[in-house]
C-alpha cells in the first residue's frame, strides 16, 4: 500500500511533540521554500484523458493470494542504496546520508497534504497504485521479476515520500475511494496514477474511471 497497514506504528510521538514541531515547522517555512517531491513527471491532463479512455474497465479481482512479498521492494538500486533511499534522497532537500546510504538529516515536503518533515522516518515512500490494487488490477499473472520492477519504478510516478501516516491512511484505495488531502494536488495525483496504470497496462474499475476522468476534465 502503499500497503503498509501490515506495518503498526505508535502516534502518540506526534502529539507528544506537536507544539515544539510546530515551532520547528515554521522555522522551516521561513528559513527558504520547502522541498519539492520530484517524481519523474507523469504525462500532461490531455494525455491522460487518452490513457484513460484506452484503458480496459474491468470488476476488480480478488486479493486471493497476495502478499507484499510477491512484490519484492526496497531492493539495491546503487551502491549501498536501495529503492527507499533513493527516494528520500530525490524527493528530499539538503539529504544527507551515512556510509550505509541512510538519510541521517534533510527535510522532506509532503505533496499529499502539504507538512514537511526532517526526519527520514516521519516519511514513508508511496506507491502511487498500491501493489495490492496492482494485484486485483492484473498484477496477480505477473511474473516475480515483474513484480519487482513495478514495486522499485524510479523512471515512471510510481513512488513518492509522502507523510507516513497519511500514506497508511490511503491504503490500498483506489481515487474514488481516497484522494490526497492537499486537493492542490489531485490532478497531479490522478495523471500519475492514470500513467501507471497505463505503463504496466493494468485494468480499472469503473468507479476509479469515472473519480478519475472527473479530476482529470477539471485540470
Amino acid at each position: 500500500m502503499s500497503d503498509t497497514f501490515t506495518r503498526r506504528r505508535v502516534y502518540a510521538r506526534r502529539a507528544s511533540v506537536f507544539g515544539g514541531f510546530v515551532a520547528l515547522l515554521g522555522t522551516l517555512v521561513l528559513s527558504g521554500p520547502a522541498a519539492e517531491a520530484s517524481p519523474p513527471t507523469p504525462p500532461s491532463a490531455a494525455t491522460a484523458r487518452t490513457q484513460l479512455a484506452s484503458l480496459t474497465v474491468k470488476a476488480e479481482g480478488s486479493s486471493d493470494g497476495y502478499s507484499r512479498d510477491k512484490f519484492p521492494h526496497w531492493i539495491t538500486q546503487s551502491g549501498a542504496c536501495n529503492t527507499r533511499e533513493e527516494v528520500l534522497k530525490r524527493d528530499g532537500e539538503n539529504v544527507q546520508t551515512d556510509s550505509s546510504c541512510a538519510a541521517t538529516s534533510g527535510t522532506w515536503y509532503s505533496e499529499y497534504d502539504g507538512e514537511t518533515w526532517s526526519a527520514s522516518g516521519d516519511v514513508d515512500i508511496d506507491h502511487v497504485v498500491p501493489l495490492s490494487e496492482a494485484w486485483k488490477s492484473g498484477a496477480n499473472s505477473w511474473t516475480t521479476a515483474q513484480r519487482q520492477a513495478f514495486a522499485n519504478d524510479l523512471t515512471h510516478s510510481q513512488l513518492i515520500a509522502v507523510t507516513d501516516n497519511v500514506n497508511q491512511a490511503k491504503g490500498d484505495q483506489d481515487p474514488a475511494e481516497w484522494l490526497p488531502p492537499r486537493s492542490a494536488y489531485h490532478c497531479m495525483y490522478a495523471r500519475m496514477w492514470v500513467s501507471v496504470k497505463y505503463t504496466y497496462k493494468l485494468t480499472l474499475d469503473s468507479a476509479e474511471k469515472s473519480a478519475l476522468s472527473g479530476i482529470l476534465n477539471g485540470c
